[in-house]
């Protein structure tokens, strides 16, 4: 697969003109504590009207295509938020939307799918990330919207990056939840062009962490993917399309355990009154795990969590 050309500030600033109005201006907020050697700030993607940040990329990849393009409908590969994405998007546009999911998709996520008027193709973990290096699946019509390496869907992610700039503009690290560099590739592009002296960072769980493990190495390796409540990000391996502009933006990844995302949960909870998934929490786990002087903005990706799951952490557990 063709490595993925750097994303422009033009076409991130012209992805931001397109989803006006679709998506929400999220805040950023201070989080509430008191210790440590700088300041954490909170950008609540979890407030969009999905739970996720996904309707960025997803509105602007399908926004920018032609309607021919779109006449037979449009279809993704996710775990639950970019299904949602996209689903919510098409619905809006009045287009048929499918949705391929691996089988341990969360509960949560298959039932928004469904009540966003979606249909479901469930699949095998490994035969389900055959459709992201792929880019498609045999036997589904409609318009593919990959939920990582579409230059599209990166640019429309970026747009998070023009926000946190606007509302910080002296921000000194960023970290956001890696799941295959879309999300942290598209704001580190908006921040290497607006505030080069910034350094963005990915947060990767200890189950599923192919980053680290790639960047150690000094190219895309293989690991020992193991499934857990933190399901919105990692995978067995990088996409290839993708490493070449994830070694180029990326200052590094940050692996944290499960124990430290779930303390995060708990964290947000309590101090700030937000509710985040694993994946969304794993930012706020990392600067916890590393932390810096200055200023420090950690993405909060999404909030879509089982209520079982999330009453398990609250009772001080970490799910199964």
């Amino acid at each position: 697969m063709r490595a993925i050309d750097p994303i422009s500030l033009d076409a991130i600033r012209a992805a931001r003109e397109r989803i006006a109005g679709s998506v929400l201006r999220t805040p950023l907020v201070r989080l509430n504590v008191e210790d440590g050697p700088g300041e954490i700030w909170l950008k609540l993607e979890n407030l969009q009207p999905i739970g996720s940040f996904k309707l960025r990329g997803s509105g602007n990849a399908m926004r920018s295509a032609a309607p021919e393009a779109l006449a037979r409908g449009v279809y993704t590969a996710s775990a639950g938020n970019m299904a949602q994405g996209v689903a919510w998007n098409a619905r809006r546009l009045g287009v048929p939307c499918t949705v391929v999911v691996p089988e341990n998709a969360p509960q949560t996520k298959l039932e928004a799918i469904e009540r966003l008027g979606a249909r479901i193709v469930k699949l095998p973990f490994d035969r389900w990330w055959q459709v992201l290096v792929e880019h498609g699946y045999p036997g589904i019509e409609g318009m593919f919207v990959h939920p990582v390496s579409d230059p599209a869907v990166i640019a429309g992610n970026g747009t998070i990056g023009l926000e946190i700039l606007e509302d910080l503009p002296d921000v000194d690290r960023v970290i956001v939840p890696y799941g295959g560099g879309g999300l942290s590739c598209g704001i580190a592009s908006a921040i290497r062009a607006l505030r080069p002296s910034s350094s963005v960072y990915a947060s990767e769980v200890e189950t599923a962490a192919p980053l680290a493990a790639s960047l150690a190495a000094g190219k895309p390796v293989t690991i020992d993917y193991k499934a857990s409540f933190v399901d919105g990000i990692g995978g067995k391996s990088l996409l290839s399309e993708m490493w070449p502009l994830v070694r180029a933006l990326l200052a590094g990844a940050i692996v944290v355990s499960l124990a430290q995302v779930a303390d995060a949960i708990r964290l947000l909870s309590a101090r700030n009154r937000v509710i985040a998934e694993g994946a969304g929490a794993s930012s706020v786990a990392a600067a916890a795990a590393r932390p810096a002087a200055g200023k420090t903005v950690c993405v909060v990706s999404g909030g879509n969590i089982d209520a079982a799951k999330l009453a398990a952490i609250f009772a001080g557990h970490i799910p199964s």
